[in-house]
């Protein structure tokens, strides 16, 4: 069972049906000076799932692709100005899919119609399939090195098609970091 939470997080907001988009949303501290912010480094969370180095490259990766964009530069220094650490995870949920085989007229076919009432003919059947469905959640924070304290945390949740290939995995996780950074450093009131 625990397995099933480690699935590969490559799997994380991978392929999708286009029905369902990515969820993200974020939070932070409005007494926090984001200008202040310039360098940050990666710390491992307290009783975060270990992932497997090639799906946590790949987060890290995706990440300090997005904060290059944002101005901050990675370091390997207690002394940054941020730590971050991320947690993932897969969870599943059941999904029943039904639809009816009936035919025929239906209940009060013909009634009103030149005084002709009754029911008709009817015979149905309603039948459906249970299914799988993946959902993956990536919750990146950030911490201001100083004080210790939490000034920024972003989350994203997406329905994985575990089918999906690696190409679309990859970018449809650079897509939900893009996603979750968007509002980073978050705007003044």
């Amino acid at each position: 069972m625990k397995s099933l939470y480690l699935l590969p997080l490559v799997l994380l907001l991978a392929g999708s049906s286009p029905a369902v988009a990515q969820d993200v949303r974020y939070n932070f501290d409005k007494q926090a000076d984001f200008a202040g912010f310039k360098t940050y480094k990666w710390v491992v969370l307290k009783d975060a799932a270990k992932l497997n180095d090639l799906v946590d490259k790949q987060i890290k990766d995706a990440v300090d692709a997005e904060l290059a964009k944002k101005g901050l530069t990675k370091s390997d220094a207690d002394t940054a100005d941020l730590y971050i650490g991320y947690q993932a995870g897969v969870s599943t949920e059941k999904q029943y899919t039904s639809f009816d085989t009936g035919w025929g007229y239906g209940p009060g076919w013909g009634s009103g119609w030149y005084g002709y009432g009754g029911g008709g003919m009817t015979m149905s059947s309603t039948t459906g399939t249970p299914s799988t469905i993946y959902v993956g959640q990536l919750a990146l924070d950030m911490y201001q090195a100083s004080a210790k304290s939490l000034v920024w945390r972003g989350m994203a949740t997406k329905t994985l098609d575990p089918k999906a290939k690696p190409e679309k995995q990859q970018k449809n996780l650079a897509k939900a970091v893009a996603k979750m950074l968007k509002n980073y450093p978050p705007k003044k009131e």
